[in-house]
């Protein structure tokens, strides 16, 4: 394929990307292109050698799109080079070199929060990796069900990158046998095109819940028979219907959603914790709050002429009365410890319809931390011994309710060598 360069005509380029911006991660790759009029494009794909195509209609060629090809990285899972050029007079063209096969989609999406609009490519792999099988391999440790044998015990499973099958032998050596491992999914909020809460520092909120999440993960794998997975492991989007799948795809018994709360006044101030609720929010600060989550996918950017493969599951009967008490004592177990760190908002659990809380049969809690928007709160936040302290909290809380709560028996038995 010729891609012609130079700028063409000016005069037949009447749209400017303002902002142009790649958004890597194991799920997917996001390209995004922000400008103030809606991009008109067309999209296909080329086989031998697999490449997508993108032809932008009527936009010029400046130095946002020019900078682009610089900020494919070399550890991109899915594209490994960017070209651009002008196709036509009215055409420019940007062409994806992939390393594998994928599904890409594009959509716009309309004006929302400091967004203008936005031209979203998303770059899906033909087959999507595995979330359980990651965990696995993360930890170094096969489990068995009735349906399925052993993932560890065929040699065709791949190391993670960094690992040998020595240091996974070693980690396999140094855990008691267990016959069943808790599994915990944590959600740290918001991420890539959606900074969440952004305080008058400027500090983004989903750098906060990613910082927490990880010290989270790592003080429970720690522990002899829990191990830990993330809804997201760096800086970029997932949808709140996706958070709910990966935590059923890796079979969590508990789902913990981290945020840092923010308001209009800066006095506000304190942590907190949230259930779901089935009839409505217990006060009108938990329901402006839920409203205010519930909307990330609006500001990260969700393809909604797309059916959501994973709707389905929250759609499901949210009747679940047992799973919603789970919580609420999951809920207040979590808030007694962090009292012991920072000063409560709330002295109980509060209750509202936040949309990631909303698995029906792992209970699920959404802990606001503290108040981002306040400056002292904000200072403590973005201290690594105080997100230390939180993310101990957080386990202290998790292990109480499992001291009264021991959890269900499953088929998964841990197969240790």
């Amino acid at each position: 394929m010729l891609l012609l360069s130079g700028l063409g005509n000016p005069a037949l380029a009447d749209t400017r990307v303002n902002a142009a911006r790649v958004w890597p991660a194991p799920e997917y790759t996001r390209l995004t292109l922000e400008s103030a009029a809606p991009i008109r494009y067309s999209l296909s794909t080329i086989g031998n050698p697999d490449r997508v195509v993108l032809d932008l209609e009527g936009v010029e060629h400046g130095a946002e799109l020019e900078s682009m090809p610089a900020r494919i990285h070399p550890d991109d899972p899915y594209i490994r080079a960017l070209r651009i050029g002008r196709f036509k007079p009215t055409v420019l063209r940007l062409v994806l070199d992939l390393k594998t096969e994928v599904q890409p989609q594009a959509f716009v999406l309309k004006p929302v929060g400091d967004y203008g609009y936005r031209l979203v490519l998303d770059v899906y792999p033909l087959v999507p990796p595995d979330p359980l099988m990651a965990l696995l391999d993360e930890h170094g440790r096969g489990t068995a069900t009735p349906s399925q044998p052993d993932p560890g015990a065929g040699s065709g499973s791949a190391q993670p990158l960094g690992k040998t099958a020595a240091t996974s032998t070693v980690a396999r050596k140094e855990r008691p046998e267990v016959a069943r491992l808790i599994t915990i999914a944590i959600d740290p909020g918001h991420g890539g095109e959606d900074p969440g809460a952004v305080s008058r520092g400027g500090t983004h909120e989903k750098d906060i819940t990613l910082a927490i999440a990880r010290k989270l993960k790592a003080k429970i794998d720690r522990e002899p028979n829990m191990r830990a997975a993330l809804t997201r492991e760096g800086d970029y989007f997932i949808s709140l219907p996706m958070r709910l799948e990966k935590a059923r795809q890796v079979h969590a018994d508990l789902f913990v959603s981290v945020h840092a709360d923010a308001f209009i006044k800066p006095h506000a101030r304190g942590s907190s914790v949230f259930a779901l609720s089935e009839s409505g929010a217990t006060s009108a600060a938990a329901r402006w709050l839920a409203k205010k989550e519930n909307e990330a996918d609006l500001i990260g950017g969700v393809n909604l002429d797309v059916k959501d493969l994973y709707l389905k599951r929250t759609l499901l009967d949210l009747s679940q009365t047992a799973t919603i008490n789970d919580s609420l004592r999951l809920g207040r177990e979590v808030l007694s410890e962090i009292g012991g760190v920072n000063h409560l908002h709330k002295n109980e659990v509060e209750q509202a319809g936040f949309a990631v809380l909303k698995s029906p049969d792992i209970p699920s809690i959404l802990v606001e931390t503290a108040f981002i928007s306040n400056p002292e709160e904000e200072k403590k936040l973005k201290n690594a011994a105080y997100q230390d302290k939180l993310a101990d909290a957080i386990l202290a809380g998790i292990k109480r309710y499992f001291a009264n709560n021991p959890p269900l028996s499953r088929s998964r038995m841990v197969l240790l060598e």
